[in-house]
Formats: structure tokens, sequence, C-alpha cells
């Protein structure tokens, strides 16, 4: 086998490659005597079909096979000598340019091959850490939120105050015309709690069962939905019921409908103040991961192969169209291309790139006492944690997220332990609350 290798751009490449023939034509006949054996023709006992008429019946697709994995092999062979990385999948083709040598079989594969990556100089990138503890008062906002959820309402027919759960019809039009998600019937609004905009919860304010009103509001102009933001829309409201919440009481039976088998609401906090923790924990691990990820991306130029954009942006094409289909859209509806995910696809890439540099340059790599520990943390949120940790360890797949999360951890404190960390005192409810708006 000969090679030879042409660039023909910045990650680009072309892999010339010439097999002898004879290789492919020994490797034919032994296929093809190997298939006598055992095919079965009309006639003739297994392993007694002439020769020849194996050739006729299977010839062509089992030559087709040999060179298909004569092309492969000679390809990898040739990878490995010229010592290169190739990203994505070749493009195999038939060579070009002059007439192939008697006794070889001539192909061309076009690919890329992965980037040089330089990371920057880290110590220059600023991280704030923030430093915070659950209090006695994040335990109890976070019962208060529980009992609140598990209120039962009782219809008044004074007019709505804040808390009230008022149930409206609605019907809004702009310039006289009706727009999309401007008309809902049997709609449930708390009162004053910010869920609507501030102009809905002033006009239910007061209003009673049966009462109707019109009023004008106005969308903001970053609005979601594009269509109606910035414009004055015109709604009409009734309200078929206002339901005042009956909470119930931090006692005994509330401790035990929250399993808790004591009963005492002493245990109940004491569950809260965990679960807050455990979640304060994953918080903070994610809001330094987010930074140090940003700094790794911004301090490190690279070129993208174009074919791994590529796959990255049809997978995630593929995601999305199977989220909106078991959300009950028809595939015939989904009008999805590959260039609507390419910004993100291309950033995907780029962090896929320089963390696997990284960690290989770094020696980053998940370790096993880690694994282990972060399966035993989340075992401790089930009934039988041994037996949680013993499912995980019986596959080694299983442990992949787990291993993935460990050399996170890994690059993350890299980061921390090259960049500028200002520690950022704040409390539960600020860091917490973006996300579960």
């Amino acid at each position: 086998m000969q090679s030879t290798l042409e660039t023909l751009g910045q990650l680009e490449r072309r892999l010339n490659v010439a097999v002898p023939l004879a290789a492919i034509e020994g490797e034919f006949h032994k296929r093809l005597a190997r298939l006598a054996k055992t095919v079965k023709l009309p006639g003739f006992r297994p392993g007694k079909v002439p020769l020849k008429m194996v050739a006729q019946q299977y010839g062509p697709q089992v030559r087709s096979d040999v060179i298909s994995d004569a092309v492969q092999s000679s390809f990898n062979d040739a990878v490995r000598e010229q010592n290169l990385r190739v990203a994505g999948y070749p493009r195999i083709e038939p060579r070009t340019g002059g007439a192939p040598a008697d006794g070889t079989l001539e192909f061309s594969a076009v690919f890329e091959v992965y980037p040089e990556i330089a990371i920057g100089d880290i110590a220059g990138a600023e991280i704030e850490r923030p430093q915070v503890e659950v209090t006695p008062a994040d335990v109890d906002r976070t019962i208060d939120v529980l009992r609140r959820q598990r209120a039962t309402f009782e219809p008044v027919t004074r007019g709505a105050q804040n808390g009230d759960r008022v149930l409206v019809d609605f019907a809004g039009t702009i310039d006289g015309v009706e727009f999309p998600g401007g008309q809902a019937k049997d709609f449930t609004i708390v009162a004053g709690e910010g869920r609507m905009l501030p102009e809905f919860d002033a006009a239910i304010a007061g209003m009673a069962a049966g009462e109707a009103k019109t009023f004008s509001l106005t969308f903001p102009a970053d609005y979601h939905g594009k269509e109606v933001a910035g414009k004055t829309a015109q709604f009409a409201l009734t309200v078929k019921e206002v339901a005042v919440p009956n909470v119930p009481a931090l006692d005994s039976a509330f401790a035990t409908a929250f399993g808790m088998k004591s009963g005492k609401v002493e245990d109940l906090k004491a569950e809260v103040e965990a679960n807050l923790k455990l979640e304060l924990k994953r918080k903070l691990e994610a809001v330094l991961k987010e930074q140090a990820l940003k700094a790794l991306r911004a301090r490190t130029q690279l070129t993208l192969p174009k074919s791994l954009v590529e796959a990255e942006a049809v997978q995630l094409l593929r995601q999305m169209a199977a989220n909106l289909q078991q959300q009950g859209m028809k595939p015939e509806d989904i009008k999805l291309t590959p260039d609507l995910f390419r910004p993100q696809a291309e950033e995907r890439v780029a962090l896929g790139l320089i963390l696997g540099d990284l960690v290989r340059q770094e020696g980053l790599q998940a370790k096993p006492e880690q694994v282990k520990a972060m399966v035993q943390e989340v075992a401790q949120t089930y009934e039988q944690p041994e037996a949680v940790v013993r499912w995980h360890f019986e596959k080694s797949e299983r442990l992949a997220d787990f291993e993935a999360m460990a050399v996170e951890h890994n690059v993350v404190e890299w980061v921390l332990a090259k960049a500028k960390v200002k520690d950022v005192p704040t409390t539960f409810e600020a860091l917490m609350e973006p996300a579960r708006r």
C-alpha cells in the first residue's frame, strides 16, 4: 500500500491511497471459498455447490464487500502511518489526476483533522464565587411554599385580593383583531403573584365573581412574543370565581404527609434543610462551571472542523424535532434546518475540543474514588442507597454520567486554581430565585 497526503485547507486534507489488486483478489477468493462451504442452492447439498455457481450468484456482492473493507482498512493504515487525527467521517472518492498504476486500486479520502489547541492565560480570568449558607429563614420560607402548595380554596363573594385564586375568561385584540395566545377560558390566576403582566394584576384587583371589564395593556418591547412586543392590546376580562386559600397548619399531620414517620415538625425542617443544602451545592457548582467554561472559551482560539459542527447541528435538530413530536406536533409541520442550530453547535463543539485537550494535557480524567463518591451522594436520596450504588456499578455504562461530572469538576477546579477568584457574599434566595422563575 502506498499513500500520499495533500493539504487542501487549514484543516482539510486529501489522502491518496493505492492498494495492490492482488491482495483484493486474494481476499475475494478466500471469502468465496468460505461462502461455498455454507451456501444453499436448490439441487445441491450444503457445501457441495460448485464454486463457479457460487461466484455467479454471490460474486458481485462479495467483491463489493471486499473492496469496501480494503478501502476502509487501507485508509486506517494510512492515517496511522501519517499520524493523523481525523475529525468526522472521510469522503471516499475515485482517484483523479492521471491513470492508475497497473495492478492497483487507487482512491482518495477527503477529510478534516482536529485543530491544534492552545489555551490562553487563565490567570487573567475573573470568577465570582458566591458565599452563601442555608439559614433557618430559608427553611421556614420553603416550608411556607410547601404549605401554600397544599392549600385548599374556598369561593368568596368579595373582591379579589393578593393571594386569592381567580378564575377568569379573557380575550385580547390589537387594532380589533385577536392575536395568538391572547384568549383563554377558565384560566386560573393567583392575584398579586406576579406571573402576569402588571396591568393584568391591576385589572383583577378588587373584582368579584360575575364582574367584567375592559382594559388596555402594552406589551414590553422585549416581550417573548415577538409578534405583540411593544404593541398595545385591548382585553375583555370576566371574573368567574374568586377563592381564598386555606393554608394547612404546620403540625404533626402536615409533617406526616411529607413522609415524616415521627410526625415531628423538627424532623420535617431537618429534611428540608438537607434538601436545600444539596440544592445549593448543585447550584454553586453550576454557577462556577458556567464561569469556568466561559473563561476557557474566551481565551482559546481554534478553527472548528466543519464536519463536527454539521454533525452536532443535525443532532440538535433531531433532538428538537423529537421533543416537538412528543408535544403533539406532526412531523410534516416541523420546519427546521441545521442552520438554526449552527451557532449552538459551534459552541458545543468548541468546548468539547477545548475540554478534551485540557483533560489530556493536564491529566484531569475522572478518578475512581471521585465517581464512587458522586454515586454514593446521589444514592442517599433513595430509600435503599446501598442497592442504588450496587446497581450503578454492575455495568460500566451506568457510570458514564458520573464520570463526565467528575471530569467537569476537575476542569473547574483547574480553572479556579489559576484564575482570579473573588468571594461574593449573597443569600440563598438571591442565588436560587433566577432559576426558580
